[in-house]
């Protein structure tokens, strides 16, 4: 005869329930600008820190279903699948977070990184610096992201410049600005999931040999990018090749 429902499976799917209304309350609200991006990244760590004790307390009432006579087998899986689904993605990133440094600011030329004109008001007051004077910036990416360099092109710097400028649109970007004449470009980025802006500058100049590419991308708020500006540069980079290699 049942002895009824397992206590932990029906605790473990409240928690998941409640980890997932978390997350979903921490990404609208910095969407929507309703909080602090602070607060909502706190957010999203509070609903990953539920949903690893909705894991824990869901895989304790799977396993008390399967040794008593009480039901809520599939109460305690779904608590468990809420719990890895809220978790996952937020742990993921804490451990991606770990492995690159707390910089936000990257570019292919730490020498002469492409400046910003038209992104400087955009960003507003409360943005971080665009200031790459810290004495450890150029050496922590140099270690970290040691393939972003510039790229060195044998084709003539307008046609690299149009190839450029449709490579950032093609990304879905916002342009705001593009000079043909002194070969840059302005962008904005925004990420998929919680709307953060990210600045992008794109800088064409002639070679001896054809011409040169330069980017920078530089995250608005935040400590530390989790490698989004590196990761940015780097598709670019490779569409932009694809794009001139496909029109050679």
């Amino acid at each position: 005869m049942s002895e009824g429902k397992s206590r932990f499976a029906s605790a473990g799917l409240w928690l998941g329930v409640i980890a997932l209304a978390v997350l979903v309350l921490s990404i609208l609200g910095n969407r929507l600008e309703l909080v602090h991006f602070g607060i909502a990244v706190r957010g999203m760590a509070l609903a990953a820190l539920i949903g690893i004790v909705a894991v824990i307390v869901s895989a304790a009432g799977v396993i008390l279903t399967f040794l008593t006579k009480r039901t809520g087998l599939r109460t305690a899986i779904a608590g468990l699948v809420l719990g890895v689904l809220v978790s996952a993605p937020v742990v993921q990133s804490i451990m991606v977070g770990a492995k690159v440094p707390r910089i936000h600011d990257i570019t292919t030329d730490l020498d002469n990184p492409p400046a910003f004109e038209a992104a400087v008001a955009a960003r507003g007051e409360n943005s971080n610096s665009l200031d790459r004077a810290s004495p450890d910036l150029a050496e922590l990416q140099r270690q970290a992201y040691p393939d972003l360099e510039t790229l060195n092109v044998s084709e003539h710097p307008g046609k690299v410049f149009e190839a450029a400028l449709e490579t950032a649109k093609a990304q879905g970007w916002e342009i705001l600005a593009a000079d043909p004449a002194r070969g840059t470009i302005e962008a904005v980025a925004v990420t998929r999931v919680m709307n953060f802006k990210d600045d992008v500058a794109i800088r064409v100049t002639e070679t001896a040999d054809g011409s040169a590419v330069d980017m920078r991308s530089v995250s608005r708020v935040g400590e530390s990018d989790l490698g989004a500006n590196a990761n940015r540069i780097r598709t670019f980079r490779d569409a932009l090749k694809a794009k001139l290699a496909a029109a050679a």
